[in-house]
């Protein structure tokens, strides 16, 4: 039987932008704006406090992303404790393509298995990843949120596989977010169930490139960030986002919609004064670095 520790536990979880141009459902980086949760175990009950990012429009009851998460983890381990309480203060913002959800998952399951004495011993990194990338049903997102940096994931033989590679020092990141947001799942029922080989195999190649120009050879990262396969079928959800990353890409920006969208993503280099100039009026301006640490209890 599992024993609980007492006090509350503290964890910080990255933003991350998914696909990054050609890497659709694989290709994964994490941002330097965090998430901050706390946990704690209660005699009973359960108690949700949530402020900052989103605050208005998430669950205050069981119904809470991390509070599933923590449930799901909890099962894994093999008990579930008497009672919760749940403190999230949100910096990424929802809905706009910065991997809040992952982030919420990944918090959920580090805090349950650091709430469990012995948790180590009980959900290993690798069984806690594979929940995370269960609970989220894709790992681009919850793999970098988890691990930290540039992650390359997938599924092979039943189980979620995520590989860190190398990030140039040099790069940094530029958020463009729009002030509303678009559900992921009306930004995927947008895609076409097939795509002509010639695109598959652009893309595939152009994915190619993106891991060696993040890794050392950012010189390539405007022919790298070509997409073929979901930015310009996703643009009847979010116009505004394809116009930005057209008009950015035509001055030799490597921009690309972040995720699921709306958000855009711009890598540039140490001076991104040029590049935070040209966010559009109403959105907001992140100026980021990469992240090469996931998450990390407190």
């Amino acid at each position: 039987m599992a024993q609980f520790v007492d006090g509350p536990v503290r964890v910080t979880v990255p933003a991350t932008s998914a696909n990054l141009g050609p890497g659709f459902d694989s290709l994964g980086l994490a941002l330097s704006l965090r998430d901050e949760l706390e946990a704690q175990v209660l005699p009973d009950g359960l108690v949700v406090e949530v402020d900052g990012a989103g605050a208005d429009g998430v669950p205050r009851d069981g119904s809470h992303l991390v509070v599933r998460s923590m449930r799901a983890a909890f099962e894994l381990m093999g008990e579930q404790p008497p009672g919760l309480r749940l403190r999230c203060s949100n910096a990424i913002p929802h809905a706009r393509g910065l991997g809040s959800s992952s982030a919420a998952i990944v918090a959920g399951v580090v805090l349950a298995r650091a709430l469990v004495a012995g948790g180590q011993l009980l959900a290993s990194d690798d069984a806690l990843f594979d929940l995370a990338a269960d609970l989220e049903g894709h790992p681009d997102n919850v793999a970098p949120a988890f691990y930290g940096g540039f992650v390359i994931s997938g599924r092979e033989d039943g189980h979620w596989y995520a590989v860190r590679a190398g990030v140039d020092p040099r790069i940094t990141a530029v958020a463009f977010v729009p002030p509303t947001g678009v559900e992921t799942t009306v930004a995927r029922g947008l895609l076409p169930e097939s795509v002509p080989h010639a695109d598959a195999a652009a893309n595939s190649g152009r994915a190619a490139l993106l891991v060696a120009a993040l890794n050392g050879q950012p010189e390539h990262l405007l022919a790298a960030t070509r997409d073929w396969l979901h930015q310009d079928q996703r643009e009847p959800a979010m116009p505004e986002t394809l116009a930005l990353v057209r008009r950015l890409r035509a001055d030799g920006v490597p921009a690309v919609v972040s995720g699921a969208g709306p958000t855009v993503l711009a890598f540039g280099s140490a001076d991104t004064s040029a590049l935070t100039a040209r966010c559009p009026a109403g959105w907001s301006c992140h100026d980021l670095a990469i992240e090469p640490s996931g998450a990390i209890l407190l």
